[in-house]
Parts: structure tokens; sequence; C-alpha cells
């Protein structure tokens, strides 16, 4: 990538959808590590089933991408995890920690759908109305990004000798009481090394549009015309300036779902939607057949290279700096 270069690539992966015999943490070590030499800012890993449907991946993604963060060194680590299948605080701690492991290369994946079925795992055999499940991730949301705020970067002191853990003037106690949710918090993690993990936001309709823009570190788009894509993406950049923003703190990735037989014609339809400014970068959604990674890195990454859109290597050791984004580390 040449220095001017500003198109973010991510590739995900649903490890719940293996056809055939169960992808191995050896398989997914090394789709990580494959992922990080050529460069790619971050992976996402997603272990929910569509309709209800048994999954089939011995992994839960959280769990597997903090085993990730010790054979890799670079790349961004994201995973989807539940608004349903988890407490807002248990969940705020668990992304924390996998900062930490990663030294700064975590991020979460919250999407804003629903899916069937999955209420009836955890005491909520009906689910949620749609309005409810929206009210109740935006909630919950908003607790997960406070608690990464609770403590500030140097309050925690762990001064054994002086008999002071931290700072009191550094904790900041969220003390959240809403509607679904109380929560006072704060974590009893330190602070991030990126600030905060990065916040990836999923499925959205035009109703989560204005929170993802006041909330969002990157917003993931399902690919349109060209026309329809450039349209989208300047509406929402306006609203991340008109909740005080800069443009540039949401990063929109158009996904671009990638079938076995699909890697011809990829490199041109990716280089015309970056150069018409329609997006800032792609999330290229995988099969489940890893082969079809080996294609996108042979045949495509070097055409996109070759016309200046992708780097050669990380900027950073922080997924923050990877994608351009205010935050601690190398920032």
């Amino acid at each position: 990538m040449t220095d001017g270069a500003t198109t973010h690539l991510a590739a995900s992966l649903n490890i719940a959808l293996a056809t055939g015999q169960a992808l191995t943490f050896s398989d997914l070590a090394g789709f990580a590590r494959e992922a990080e030499a050529a460069g790619l800012d971050m992976i996402i890993l997603d272990d929910s089933a569509p309709h209800g449907a048994a999954p089939s991946s011995p992994f839960e993604a959280t769990t597997l991408i903090a085993a990730l963060a010790t054979v890799t060194e670079k790349i961004g680590l994201v995973a989807s995890a539940s608004t349903i299948a988890h407490q807002p605080y248990n969940l705020a701690r668990r992304f924390a920690s996998l900062d930490m492991i990663s030294h700064g290369r975590a991020g979460w994946n919250a999407t804003l759908a629903q899916t069937p079925r999955e209420a009836a795992n955890f005491s909520r055999p009906a689910g949620f109305s749609a309005d409810d499940f929206r009210r109740r991730s935006e909630e919950y949301i908003g607790i997960v990004q406070g608690l990464w705020q609770g403590w500030d970067a140097d309050a925690l002191l762990f001064d054994r000798d002086g008999g002071r853990f931290h700072d009191p003037q550094g904790m900041h106690l969220l003390d959240h009481k809403g509607e679904f949710f109380s929560v006072r918090g704060p974590l009893n993690v330190a602070r991030s090394p990126q600030d905060a993990p990065v916040l990836v936001l999923s499925d959205l309709t035009e109703g989560d549009l204005d929170f993802a823009a006041r909330t969002a570190d990157v917003v993931l788009l399902d690919e349109r015309a060209a026309a329809e894509d450039k349209a989208c993406h300047g509406d929402l950049k306006r609203r991340v300036s008109a909740c005080g923003r800069e443009p540039d703190a949401v990063k929109i990735l158009a996904d671009i779902s990638l079938t076995a037989d699909g890697v011809s014609g990829l490199a041109d339809r990716l280089e015309e939607k970056s150069f018409s400014k329609s997006c800032d970068g792609f999330n290229i959604r995988l099969p489940a057949q890893l082969s079809v990674f080996d294609d996108l890195i042979d045949r495509v990454l070097p055409e996109l290279r070759r016309c200046g859109l992708l780097r050669e290597n990380h900027p950073g050791t922080t997924l923050r700096s990877h994608l351009g984004l205010a935050g601690g580390g190398d920032q």
C-alpha cells in the first residue's frame, strides 16, 4: 500500500457454517496468520448459526480470538457476541480482557438484528419485539462503552508499598439505571491499550443509522449498486458530523460476500468502489471453504496493491491504528 492509500480490508468468517468436518484451531490459526501476512486490518469471527440451526463449530468466538491473539502479532481480532446471550458487564469485561491479552487488537461486532430463536436459550422463549430489541440493544451497547471508559489510563496504580490499588480521581462509576439494565461499574480490568476495544456494528436498518453515527467505530453495510452505495456512505458521514464527531471517526465497510467461484472480477469491482468513494473499505465475507481465501490473497490483493489501494504492512500495533481511528497505543 502506498503512503496515501486509505482502503481498509477485513475478512469475516462464520465458523458455525463450516460444511463437512468442522474447522480445527489449526485451520483457524493458519487463516489468522495468513490474513496478517497479507496486511488485512482485521478478521471478524462469528459463531451464530442462522434460523436457530445447530452450530457446527466447537468454538465460541470470543474464546477463540483470545487463543488467536497468542499466535498473531498485529492483525485486529474481532468477535461477534450477542446482546441477548451475555450481560453487559460480563461482555464489557470479556472484551476489555481480550484487548489486554492482544495488546490493543480486539473488537466487538455487535449485530443489531435479532437471531431467530436465540432468546429461547436465555429465558425469553418468545424473544423480544422489534422495538424492544432495538431499545435494549442501544442501552446495552451504551453501557458497554461506558464501562470501557471507567478508568483513566493511569488510574490503576498497583502500589503495594503505598497500599494503593488505584487513584480514586481516575475511577468513574457508571451508575446506570435504565429501562432494561442497572449497572454500577466500574470494570475490574484496566483501561484498554487502545483506550477502548473497537466497536463494529452490523445488520443495521434505517432506524439504526443515527445510533451508529453516535457510537460506532466501524459500520458494516450490505453492498448495493454503486450510486446507492455512495449515497448511503455520504448520508451516514453527514449523520456522524451532525453528532459532533469527525466524519472519519466512523469507517464504513461494504460487506462483500465471496463464493467459491466468485473471485474472478472481484479486484475490478473493489477498485471501482474505492475510487468512487462509496465506502472506506471492504469486509469480505468468506464461505466455510478457507481455500477461497487463498484465491483472494493470490489473485485479488496483488491487483489492489498495484493500483495503490492496499498497504504491504500494518501501520502500527493496535486495531485503532490500522483503521486510522483516534485512540491509545500508536495514535
